[in-house]
């Protein structure tokens, strides 16, 4: 005879039919418009949304087993943690022995905002004697699962980047979790990144952030080079339910629509200037979006920024004038520095090439690494257009401390008027660079070194297209050109600007 089922196995099989639809999940799980959550019907519109992105990436039999990525950044007070809560919940609820990693920009954070937001949601569900909560996990009531079927609040650290991530869940389920991830940094997303391979496991990876810096890895993941790997969401505070709409609308009056305040606290988008980043994202889109028509006058340059190995690139960017869109980089990767012959015979390649009927004025070579050999070899070749250029010699204008800083300020200055592709690359590198302090108060770049611990790569496609701001090259035809001009006053100094 068939045995009885017991209420609690009852509801056991009841949740496990939501194993891949986490909205109908939560909308079963809670006592929506009830007790605690009298005044809210549902989960708010753009959770549902999130919800259901889940869900559809777990039932189509092609996406299951791929990881799902989310990212979310957003205004204040549009129920990120609440999400995050709902969708741990939701995971432990449907799956045996899912295993969570969940962790936020800071500890306090952690303890005393994901924390007790997550108990809150646990402690409301259909399901609520099933789980132990503490500070730092929640755990499955049941003795033959406790330790792998759980959720675990740890703080990420630089010094040990895996005592964060390092978990797999081979065959069975995997959950990210960063709850305020603007401000952390690029190692820990790599290592989380680094532990998504397992074959046959759902693998979801949930992000979630005010956008309070303007660069980074979570911007990536949102706005830049990243995103297209994403099901990336953008909150305006002021479109969601619950959230208080006369204070956005004081911001609003008080600090202007295209404000960083409002734009960060409000509208879910990146301030245009990050506190010392030096060329704002504004200044980026404009120039990725502004059409020109270089004149037939404008000499085309080329530089060429060479990569010192490992992940790093030589990159080759093309200048005419104000465009610098027409004709695309080239890139050759890094492990290739190693042997000058192979950069040689490329840029002998770009030297003798015809761009549209036109060949290079000049090609700027940085003068780091393996720049020596290079340019000796293409001398030796008969190629006389070529200037290096060394990053830190002293600026040649008194407004920048070095020769690096001087053409980054001179092609800052050229963005306002000229024109670049929309790789995400050149567009992540141009926004990368802060200032830092220089007693005689002159443009002074971060080194390299520096971006990197913050996570950063090194600007490669940047420094490519600063390279062709060095010097100036005379346009085309000069000799004709002063002869036609010599007449007007300072005429000959005409074609004198970078």
């Amino acid at each position: 005879m068939e045995s009885k089922l017991t209420p609690e196995r009852t509801l056991a099989q009841d949740l496990a039919q939501y194993v891949h639809n986490p909205l109908d999940a939560v909308l079963y799980g809670f006592g929506w418009g009830k007790g605690e959550l009298a005044d809210s019907p549902g989960p708010r519109a753009w959770q549902a949304e999130v919800l259901r992105q889940i869900g559809a990436h777990l039932q189509n039999p092609a996406t299951r087993h791929t990881p799902c990525q989310v990212a979310i950044s957003s205004g204040h007070d549009v129920g990120k943690t609440s999400l995050i809560a709902m969708v741990t919940w939701w995971a432990l609820s449907t799956r045996e022995d899912t295993r969570c990693n969940i962790s936020a920009n800071t500890g306090q954070q952690l303890q005393t905002k994901t924390s007790v937001e997550l108990a809150k949601w646990m402690r409301l569900a259909i399901n609520a004697d099933w789980f132990d909560k503490t500070v730092t996990s929640v755990k499955v009531r049941d003795a033959e699962h406790a330790e792998e079927w759980r959720a675990d609040l740890v703080a990420w650290s630089l010094d040990n980047p895996a005592a964060f991530a390092g978990l797999h869940n081979f065959g069975k389920r995997l959950v990210f979790i960063l709850d305020e991830a603007s401000e952390i940094p690029q190692p820990i997303f790599d290592t989380m990144a680094g532990t998504s391979l397992d074959e046959n496991t759902e693998i979801l990876i949930l992000i979630c952030g005010n956008p309070t810096l303007g660069t980074g890895p979570f911007i990536d993941c949102v706005f830049g080079r990243n995103r297209h790997r994403w099901l990336r969401h953008v909150i305006d505070s002021r479109n969601v339910e619950g959230t208080n709409k006369a204070k956005l609308a004081e911001w609003l009056q008080d600090y202007g629509e295209d404000s960083d305040f409002f734009r960060v606290r409000a509208r879910g988008l990146p301030p245009a200037a990050a506190s010392a980043q030096f060329i704002d994202q504004t200044l980026i889109d404009e120039a990725q979006r502004r059409l020109v028509v270089p004149s037939s006058r404008d000499p085309l340059v080329a530089g060429c920024d060479f990569a010192w190995g490992g992940n790093d690139e030589n990159v080759i960017r093309f200048r005419r004038g104000f465009d610098a869109r027409s004709i695309p980089p080239i890139r050759i990767k890094g492990e290739f520095t190693r042997d000058p012959a192979v950069l040689t015979a490329k840029l002998a390649e770009v030297l003798t090439e015809d761009y549209d009927g036109e060949k290079l004025a000049m090609l700027f070579l940085d003068s780091a690494g393996i720049a020596a050999p290079v340019e000796s070899n293409l001398r030796q070749l008969n190629h006389e257009n070529i200037i290096t250029v060394n990053f830190g010699a002293h600026s040649p204008d008194i407004k920048a401390a070095y020769m690096r800083d001087c053409i980054w300020m001179r092609m800052k200055e050229w963005l306002r008027k000229g024109a670049i592709d929309k790789h995400p690359d050149l567009a992540a590198d141009l926004a990368g660079p802060c200032l830092v302090s220089d007693k005689q108060q002159r443009v002074k770049l971060e080194p390299k070194e520096l971006m990197v611990k913050r996570g950063l790569d090194s600007p490669d496609d940047a420094d490519a297209l600063a390279l062709t701001f060095a010097f100036e090259v005379p346009p085309k035809d000069e000799n004709r050109y002063r002869e036609q001009h010599r007449h007007l006053p300072g005429g000959e100094l005409g074609w004198m600007a970078v």
